[in-house]
């Protein structure tokens, strides 16, 4: 008997049996909505219009710039629209799951429903990812913010991984590396651009719900807080209560803002996720499950 692996074998099965767990899901989306709520009301004066003046164009960014970008990468010929409403799908998903991973695992659903390998759906939802990711990294720079050293360096470091990691497997298994969706220079500089885009589009989020609960911030020191709280969220968490929105909040504490009108404006931005997602995601999966939506015939992507 091996002692010594019985504890961290034990620690392992505690972890999946928490994520597994449909309660424990349920539980922890439920105490995230409670708390996000629960910081709003705390704000003594909230007025709900600027934030929703932010929304609309971050919904256009969320719901229709990213799936572009998926479109634009994505080699699996289907049509924009398909790709838009599969996108709205998974992120009802996302929302419910920790590190947003219900929306990266019901993409691959989807492109192995229309006849696509299982290598070859994961690696195109991750290049969406990672295009997605150096977007962000563009973003602050284009902004003219200096990102912390500490930040770029790891930002940076993971890209030349990820850059080394490909050209290894295109020398050493080019018929692998035929296989996957690498993208042309052109199609890559669209797909960061349209991040750009969206990255955007949640700066305007952000600074409506800060104006909605009656403070202010320079956008530009808005777009260094953003650009280093996104890299909290490889820490696991649920949407409204992870380690990306409390690294928000310190952020903005950290540039002025009181802590109050920062739980705020982070707490009702979380829960501005939601219209949303409800109303394009939820729709559209209710209208699958109804039989509006058919699914095409598999084929081999």
């Amino acid at each position: 008997m091996d002692l010594g692996r019985g504890p961290v074998a034990r620690t392992q099965w505690i972890v999946r049996t928490i994520v597994a767990s449909r309660t424990v899901r349920i539980t922890a989306l439920l105490a995230a909505v409670g708390l996000s709520l629960w910081n709003v009301d705390r704000v003594p004066h909230t007025s709900v219009l600027p934030a929703m003046a932010g929304l609309l164009p971050f919904a256009v960014g969320k719901y229709l710039l990213c799936p572009l970008r998926w479109h634009a990468l994505s080699r699996s010929g289907r049509s924009r629209r398909w790709h838009l409403r599969a996108y709205a799908e998974s992120e009802v998903l996302g929302l419910v799951s920790p590190w947003h991973a219900g929306a990266d695992l019901w993409r691959i659903h989807r492109l192995e429903r229309i006849g696509a390998r299982r290598p070859a759906a994961v690696s195109e939802v991750a290049l969406d990812r990672f295009v997605g990711a150096v977007g962000l990294v563009v973003a602050v720079a284009v902004c003219g913010v200096a990102m912390p050293r500490a930040v770029l360096a790891v930002a940076l470091g993971a890209a030349a991984v990820v850059l080394a990691a490909a050209l290894v497997v295109n020398r050493r298994r080019p018929g692998l590396a035929g296989r996957w969706p690498w993208p042309s220079p052109k199609i890559f500089a669209m797909g960061v651009l349209l991040s750009i885009g969206y990255q955007l589009t949640i700066l305007g989020l952000l600074i409506g719900a800060i104006n909605a609960v009656g403070d202010s911030v320079s956008a530009m020191q808005l777009v260094a807080i953003f650009g280093v709280s996104q890299l909290a969220g490889v820490l696991p968490g649920v949407h409204g209560a992870s380690p990306r929105e409390g690294a928000l909040v310190a952020g903005l504490a950290s540039i002025g803002v009181s802590w109050t009108a920062a739980f705020g404006a982070v707490a009702l931005t979380a829960l501005l996720y939601w219209i949303p997602a409800l109303l394009l995601g939820g729709g559209a999966l209710l209208l699958r499950w109804r039989g509006w939506f058919t699914e095409p015939r598999p084929g081999t992507t």
